[in-house]
C-alpha cells in the first residue's frame, strides 16, 4: 500500500482514539500544546492568518489558534478528521488533502505550525513540501514544527491497540533537518528534543527573513 494511503486509512481508522472532540487540560500533552502556542502567539502578528498542517480533529492545536484570536485554515489527509474538526470548529477553514499537493498563494500565512505530521510523509518528498512552507509564509514569518531526531522509516500495526489501525512514519535526523530549512532560506531560531517514551522528536522554530 502506497504509504499516504497507509496514513489516510490509519488515521480514519484510529481517530477517536487519538483525540477526543474536547480540549483536555487534564492531558499532559496538553500543556506542552498550549506552551507551543503561547509562544507562536507572542511573536506572529494579533489576528494574522495561520496554517495548521496536519491538523487532525482540531484539538487542540487549531482550538488554541482560534482561541489566541488567529484566521486557522487547518489541512489534514484524513476525511474522518477533517469532518470532525469542521464539526467541532465551525469558525475555522478545514481542507481534506495531501500536504504535499496543496496549493496556497505565496505570503497567504503569517506562520504555519505542524505538529506530528510532516513525519508521516515519505522522508524523500519532505524538502520539496519545506520549500512549498516557505513561499506561503509572509516574509517575516514563522514555521513551528515537530520533525524527526533519529532517522528512521518504519509501520506499526494496530497502533493505539486499534484493530486495524496501521500507521506509518518516515524521518530525517534532527541535523537534516536543520539543514534543509536553512537550504531553503530560513532562519533557524531554535531547535528543542521533545522526549517520548524512549525516544523523542525534535521541535523547531524558524523565521523567513522580512
Amino acid at each position: 500500500m502506497n504509504p499516504k494511503d497507509i496514513v489516510r486509512a490509519g488515521y480514519d481508522k484510529i481517530s477517536y482514539a487519538y483525540r477526543g472532540d474536547a480540549l483536555d487540560q487534564n492531558d499532559p500533552g496538553f500543556a506542552q500544546y498550549a506552551q507551543w502556542i503561547a509562544e507562536l502567539t507572542a511573536l506572529a502578528p494579533a489576528a494574522a492568518a495561520v496554517l495548521d498542517l496536519g491538523c487532525g480533529n482540531g484539538i487542540p492545536v487549531a482550538r488554541l489558534l482560534l482561541d489566541a484570536g488567529f484566521a486557522v485554515t487547518g489541512v489534514d489527509i484524513s476525511p474522518v478528521q477533517i469532518v470532525r474538526a469542521q464539526a467541532a470548529l465551525p469558525a475555522a477553514r478545514f481542507v481534506c488533502a495531501d500536504a504535499t499537493e496543496l496549493a496556497f498563494a505565496p505570503g497567504a500565512f503569517a506562520a504555519i505550525v505542524s505538529f506530528y505530521a510532516i513525519i508521516h510523509i515519505p522522508v524523500a518528498e519532505q524538502p520539496a513540501l519545506l520549500t512549498k512552507i516557505y513561499q506561503w509564509l509572509q516574509p517575516g514569518g514563522y514555521f513551528m514544527a515537530t520533525v524527526g531526531s533519529d532517522a528512521w522509516t518504519g509501520a506499526e500495526a494496530d497502533w493505539l491497540d486499534v484493530a486495524g489501525g496501521l500507521m506509518y512514519w518516515s524521518h530525517a535526523d534532527a541535523a537534516t533537518y536543520r539543514q534543509w530549512c536553512e537550504d531553503q532560506g530560513f532562519r533557524v531560531c531554535w531547535a528543542r528534543f521533545v522526549p517520548e517514551g524512549e525516544g523523542g522528536h525534535t521541535l523547531i522554530l524558524a523565521q523567513k527573513p522580512a
